[in-house]
């Protein structure tokens, strides 16, 4: 199979993997893929998935691929909050949620950390539709109390005034209900009891 004609079939993918290839074509021989790479038609972002060179590497994008490559799992935490403009800094990591375990993939295109949580708290997440394609990322709720789950060490007003929270995007994004309800699901005394100082540090910032 030539390029141009692999190329037209993957079409579907900003991201694909091997079983992916063989079904398009169960004669496909790897050795081209090794070939392209070396010519620099496509790039390797893990073992068993690969991108073609000329996709464009929005944010968008990189949700996608990070939701493909370590499944199942969510776009969550840091890279959650700056998502929402919760905190003013650019985050250099793709950050997930994840029911396997705990994992961190440095790759061509970026890093790609998954922090694991619980299968009974893999909820949450919204799917985002951009140009026909999709993503899956914790709500502006979940990404919170992720963030904080993962983080138990955060728990004082210096840790909350170190993150930098916009209080006005918190509370313009934050359905406080919604937020109580998911709470309610991790059953977990300390992270209420940090969850509530947090809220009434926001409402007084």
């Amino acid at each position: 199979m030539r390029l141009m004609e692999f190329k037209e079939k993957l079409k579907p993918f900003h991201v694909f993997s091997l079983s992916e290839i063989k079904k398009i074509d169960s004669n496909f021989q790897l050795r081209r893929l090794n070939e392209w790479q070396k010519k620099g038609y496509i790039k390797k972002v893990i073992r068993g998935y690969y991108i073609f060179s000329d996709l464009e590497l929005k944010e968008n994008v990189l949700f996608e691929i990070a939701n493909r490559i370590y499944k199942p799992s969510y776009i969550s935490l840091e890279i959650a909050l700056a998502y929402y403009s919760f905190i003013p800094e650019s985050v250099y990591m793709i950050t997930s949620a994840s029911s396997r375990k705990t994992y961190r993939f440095s790759t061509s295109i970026g890093m790609f950390a998954y922090r694991r949580i619980k299968p009974c708290l893999f909820f949450g997440y919204n799917l985002i539709e951009y140009d026909n394609r999709f993503f899956k990322i914790a709500s502006p709720e979940k990404a919170i109390l992720d963030y904080f789950y993962l983080n138990p060490h955060i728990k004082s007003e210096d840790d909350f005034e170190s993150l930098r929270i916009n209080p006005e995007l918190f509370w313009k994004h934050i359905d406080k209900d919604k937020l109580l309800s998911f709470l309610e699901r991790f059953a977990q005394k300390r992270l209420a009891k940090t969850i509530n100082s947090f809220l009434e540090f926001i409402r007084n910032a």
